[in-house]
């Protein structure tokens, strides 16, 4: 692998001054010595803040501003004390948006080491950007399939597959949502036949996949499934998916959906009479603002969970159980807490913990090396690369999270509130009800 610096010229300082000058004088500046400020150590933070993903990034102000006091007096690392920056852009949950701003923290700002989050329509794009500039990342909060295999030349061809040298993901997998769901489902009374709401995203591909994603799964399992086909985002029809549902005598409806559009899907098919005993569904129903918005047909709408206050997990930057995580987001904002909150916590820790292991903050290799060897206990589990729950092709860029299932449930004062009801996949979870059709 070739080295990210060239003396004391890096990639990107070469791509900017060769962009700035022109072909004509380009050569001049490589003899001059770049000398970059060895006191403040940048991070570059992409998700999505504002389009139909923005509630993935309804916790970051508050996480930011709680990491900013953290390191408000710099990070002491090998004798040196550094500042540390963190510079913010907005993906506006949009893939091409994102490699934009990912280039422009790489190239124009000069970051360290790249932070992304939420669904691979921002994770993937900036991932990819770092992995051709070679600039480390940390990713999370996206299923790891559609991450490690979408980002492949040739994702159809398992043969092809390589590892990623720079850039690294933290998250569960579709095996084990998988799991989770049926989990879920098998604690009613069903026919065992499922609809499927799929979209033509990285998402919506992965799960609906032949070979890696839900269908061999269900089949190995008994349920039969019942898949429309692909829809666009953003669609605001789904008369073709609910025909198909009824006509199949879907029981279960599972997918993953953007919010806005499964607002549409399940308003559609309570007008229609479509009423299944069990819905989960990845990504759309994660935030208490999204199933409120569905008024009282919210009730026991089911998803997976992959973070809460009664999660047994602390933080390693300033020791606050997830219970306090939760309890201080509330208090900041007066808003319900939501499922990100811990993992945008937990990419911060990762992040201090790498830059307090490499040798060099600022050099690239070091922090790789760093990041490739984490072994943490954070807020949201363990992270660690290397292990044998990842399949061998991937194990290398992936550290696996837990993942239990949970059920909204109105309360009294209109509010919903998610009741994890299966743990079979992480015993140490605990539950606080069993799973219950939909009236």
């Amino acid at each position: 692998m070739a080295s990210k610096n060239f003396g004391r010229i890096n990639r990107r300082q070469f791509i900017k001054t060769t962009a700035a000058a022109g072909t004509g004088i380009a050569i001049s500046p490589l003899f001059a010595p770049y000398v970059k400020a060895a006191e403040t150590i940048k991070l570059g933070y992409v998700s999505p803040q504002t389009g139909p993903l923005a509630a993935f990034a309804e916790a970051d102000a508050f996480i930011l501003g709680q990491f900013r006091e953290i390191v408000k007096n710099g990070l002491d690392l090998n004798g040196t004390n550094y500042a540390v920056e963190v510079i913010v852009k907005d993906s506006q949950s949009n893939p091409n948006r994102a490699a934009e701003v990912a280039k422009q923290l790489i190239v124009d700002d000069e970051i360290d080491l790249m932070l992304v989050a939420s669904t691979p329509e921002t994770t993937n794009p900036v991932s990819t950007q770092c992995e051709i500039e070679e600039v480390p990342c940390i990713s999370t909060m996206a299923p790891w399939q559609p991450w490690f295999i979408g980002r492949q030349g040739n994702p159809a061809d398992p043969a092809s597959w390589a590892p990623f040298k720079h850039t690294f993901h933290y998250f569960w997998g579709l095996e084990d949502v998988i799991a989770v769901f049926t989990n879920m489902w098998k604690q009613l009374e069903t026919t065992k036949t499922v609809g499927g709401l799929f979209p033509n995203d990285g998402d919506g591909n992965a799960w609906g996949d032949p070979n890696v994603g839900f269908p061999p799964v269900l089949a190995k399992q008994g349920f039969t499934l019942v898949d429309p086909g692909r829809y666009q985002n953003l669609t605001d029809d789904f008369s073709a998916q609910i025909s198909a549902f009824r006509d199949g005598k879907v029981e279960i409806v599972t997918g993953v959906v953007l919010p806005p559009d499964f607002t549409t899907f399940w308003t559609q098919a309570n007008q229609k009479g479509f009423k299944p005993k069990a819905a989960s569904v990845g990504k759309a129903i994660l935030f208490p603002v999204a199933v409120e918005a569905l008024g009282k047909t919210g009730h026991n709408l089911s998803s997976e969970v992959w973070w809460s206050p009664s999660h047994p997990f602390k933080s390693s930057l300033n020791g606050m159980s997830a219970a306090d995580l939760a309890a201080g987001f509330t208090a900041s904002t007066g808003r319900q807490w939501t499922q990100p909150i811990g993992f945008i916590h937990s990419l911060f820790e990762a992040a201090v913990d790498v830059l307090k292991r490499a040798e060099d903050p600022h050099d690239a290799g070091a922090l790789v090396k760093s990041i490739a060897s984490i072994d943490l206990q954070t807020i949201t589990g363990p992270i660690k690369f290397g292990q044998d729950n990842v399949p061998p092709f991937a194990k290398a860029n992936v550290s696996k999270t837990p993942l239990v299932g949970g059920q909204w449930r109105l309360k009294d004062d209109g509010k919903y509130e998610i009741i994890i009801v299966d743990n079979q996949t992480y015993p140490s979870i605990p539950t606080g009800g069993k799973m219950e059709p939909i009236a």
